[in-house]
């Protein structure tokens, strides 16, 4: 079986797992600041927070900006569910943004639109959560602009994005946002098993975020409010989380940091051949759109609705392992059970009726990238012949 992603692992990187496992810090040891320095380097951010999973930094990202009952959360419905998820532990309320057709991102159009309703029924979002769908950035510059006139803040998404570039400013620069939220997850761009970060470059936040991580609790004795200055004390201050990242996940994380370059280049080596193979056949390719490289974290493709499911499972009885993103979040059981119904947001709903995800990762070689090409258009022409013929 092909699969549709896959993590690279070297033996450098192995080896500097090692060495943590072989020195006196398993946890909170010299590794995670040092990841954080990498990664603020990597995106040109001045603080960069590093936690166990991108969830988590979506949560503390939120909580960061204070969101809180009564508050609502706008985000794209297509995503993982932890895109919306994360207002919800808050206690805040979230609504949807559709999304544009040909890349799946979310529409500034779209936006604009539920704005101005938002501003007439007093609705407006507290926070928007714009989600850098397969490594392309959204229209940041736009939703920023928005962000002025309407007064919400902007947290970007970037769970799929790291490497990518807007204007030609890494994504994480935070420069259009307040704050920039990474996953390290095995199949993302670079992994640390588990893993997330948050990029910022106001330095409250910077703080507010570092001590969400870890219970609330900060050691800065200059922030201290009631306790003595010891050289034991440490302050609580707020209610937080165990959100920390070890130190055999932050070796590997900064490990893969250098290598980081070369895998967005091979992505992007891939995805070029991948749309020169559909060129001449039925097969949709996302538009990638002007200032803006892609880290191409994952390759959909769009195929006709009533083609894609024999097309999904032709492709996985032949190896070629397909998967599709996403379904919209709104049409899970238990967001139907907040009152979300079929059609809300139709531009996302015709969307997901179409995708499929192909391989797409940085060990695949040229002959299986055509392996997969072939395989895919043939499903796709045999499919609509019998559906044709029926």
């Amino acid at each position: 079986m092909i699969p549709y992603g896959r993590q690279d692992l070297s033996e450098q990187d192995i080896e500097a797992v090692c060495r943590v496992l072989k020195s006196d810090y398993l946890t909170q040891g010299p590794e995670v600041p040092l990841f954080e320095q990498v990664l603020g380097n990597l995106v040109k951010a001045r603080h960069v927070v590093a936690v166990n999973s991108g969830t988590s930094a979506l949560h503390i990202a939120c909580l960061a900006l204070d969101v809180g009952p009564g508050d609502y959360v706008w985000t794209s419905p297509i995503s993982f569910v932890a895109s919306s998820n994360c207002a919800l532990y808050c206690g805040a309320s979230v609504d949807f943004v559709d999304v544009e057709p040909d890349t799946g991102n979310m529409s500034v159009a779209a936006l604009k639109a539920r704005l101005e309703d938002a501003e007439v029924s007093g609705k407006l979002p507290k926070v928007v959560i714009p989600v850098h769908f397969a490594g392309q950035p959204c229209d940041m510059k736009e939703i920023s602009e928005l962000a002025s006139r309407y007064g919400f803040r902007v947290i970007e998404d970037a769970s799929h994005g790291l490497g990518a570039r807007y204007f030609d400013e890494p994504v994480g620069s935070c420069r259009w946002s307040d704050m920039t939220v990474f996953s390290f997850h095995p199949v993302k761009m670079i992994t640390t098993g588990e893993g997330g970060a948050v990029s910022t470059n106001q330095p409250a936040l910077a703080e507010k975020l570092s001590q969400l991580r870890s219970h609330g609790i900060t050691r800065d004795d200059s922030q201290f409010k009631a306790l003595k200055n010891d050289p034991w004390v440490y302050e609580q201050q707020s209610l937080g989380f165990n959100y920390r990242m070890t130190d055999l996940q932050a070796a590997l994380g900064r490990s893969q940091s250098a290598s980081l370059p070369g895998f967005v280049s091979r992505r992007q080596v891939l995805a070029a051949a991948y749309q020169k193979a559909f060129t001449d056949s039925d097969v949709q390719v996302l538009t990638q759109k002007a200032e803006r490289s892609s880290s191409w974290h994952i390759f959909v493709i769009q195929v006709p609705e009533d083609c894609r499911r024999a097309m999904f499972d032709l492709l996985r009885e032949s190896g070629i392992g397909v998967n599709v993103h996403y379904i919209p979040i709104y049409l899970q059981p238990f967001y139907q059970q907040l009152g979300f119904r079929s059609g809300y947001c139709p531009q996302a709903e015709l969307f997901y009726q179409q995708a499929l995800t192909i391989p797409l990762y940085t060990s695949l070689s040229e002959g299986e990238l055509q392996q997969v090409a072939d395989s895919v258009i043939q499903a796709l022409e045999t499919t609509s012949s019998s559906i044709n013929s029926a």
